[in-house]
């Protein structure tokens, strides 16, 4: 696979500066039912590194020492975890919001048969992929047959009550573009998947986030592989919107691998590059002595992929009249 953060680190990028933190976004580890085109994590079924319980059970102590409001769970898939549940709860008893960003499959693998009645129980905000409303497009980009158990996975958590108006259930969907290309615009978007959902599948949710692809990992070594990789890049930079800085993520989140280790996001800790601009390596237990507001983040090229356009963050979007849908 071909490394981008060469060609990263060479594109400017402006500095930008950490908030106050609300978010722990913590990466659990990288075993995966899935093997994704545009996963920006390389995930998948044969990879082994998941976290310790050591430090996951740091987690809870820092969300406590900080007054983090939302603890986001991903990976890989985050339910694979031995530790995923008794994390929740503890999550969940300090008032704590928890996503679970979830592939929607996951729900029918062995053992995770009462998974989605676990998170409707905990309350547990979900967060599903869903590339696109059409059997074709998602089984293109997430394999064969995806598509079929992602529309049984989100009428399970409908049954549930999630997306439900007046359940407190949320479930949110997530739409990668199929390529080089920054998404369309998400109101629009968003207004086509619960119109398709709900007419051909009785599928009803909350939002949807539009994302941009990441020009790192399996994405950006297709990206080399095809030559195009400068192109997506002038994409990006051609898109920028000055006014994404104060939005961006990385602002209010920090990022935390399997290992315990920080980044400023979570597409910094698939580089490498440690939190900030100092490149001093930091661990999870180090929250619990140092605060971060106010210290640089480390930028590089792929930044411009969170501030073009409309812009993309974990959240989705961050202007909504920005739009852009251009591809290479």
């Amino acid at each position: 696979m071909h490394d981008t953060l060469p060609l990263l680190e060479k594109v400017r990028f402006p500095p930008i500066s950490r908030a106050r933190l609300d978010t722990l976004q913590v990466n659990l580890g990288y075993k995966c039912n899935q093997t994704c085109l545009h996963c920006h994590v390389n995930a998948g079924p044969n990879r082994t590194e998941m976290m310790g319980a050591e430090t996951l059970a740091l987690i809870s102590e820092v969300l406590t020492k900080r007054d983090i409001a939302t603890l986001d769970l991903t990976g890989g898939a985050p339910e694979l975890h031995d530790g995923f549940r008794d994390l929740v709860r503890a999550a969940r008893a300090l008032g704590v919001r928890v996503i679970d960003r979830c592939n929607l499959t996951i729900l029918f693998e062995p053992g995770q048969e009462d998974l989605a009645q676990f998170l409707a129980d905990q309350k547990v905000e979900v967060v599903a992929s869903m590339p696109c409303y059409s059997a074709g497009n998602v089984d293109k980009q997430r394999g064969d047959g995806v598509f079929d158990r992602s529309i049984a996975a989100l009428q399970q958590l409908n049954a549930l009550g999630y997306g439900v108006p007046g359940s407190g259930l949320k479930l949110n969907l997530v739409y990668n573009p199929q390529g080089p290309s920054l998404p369309p615009d998400q109101q629009r978007l968003q207004a086509d998947y619960k119109r398709e959902l709900l007419t051909h599948f009785g599928i009803v949710f909350n939002d949807l986030y539009a994302l941009t692809n990441m020009p790192i990992q399996r994405f950006g070594s297709t990206l080399v592989s095809k030559g195009t990789f400068d192109t997506y890049m002038d994409l990006l930079q051609n898109s920028f919107q000055e006014g994404n800085l104060s939005g961006v993520m990385c602002r209010s989140t920090v990022s935390v691998d399997w290992q315990g280790w920080l980044a400023d996001c979570d597409f910094n800790q698939q580089l490498g590059l440690s939190l900030g601009a100092g490149g001093v390596r930091r661990h999870l237990r180090d929250l619990l002595k140092i605060d971060l507001e106010g210290r640089a983040i480390r930028v590089a090229g792929h930044c411009y992929g969170c501030t073009a356009g409309q812009g993309s963050s974990c959240g989705g979007v961050l202007e909504q009249d920005a739009s852009c849908s251009m591809s290479v």
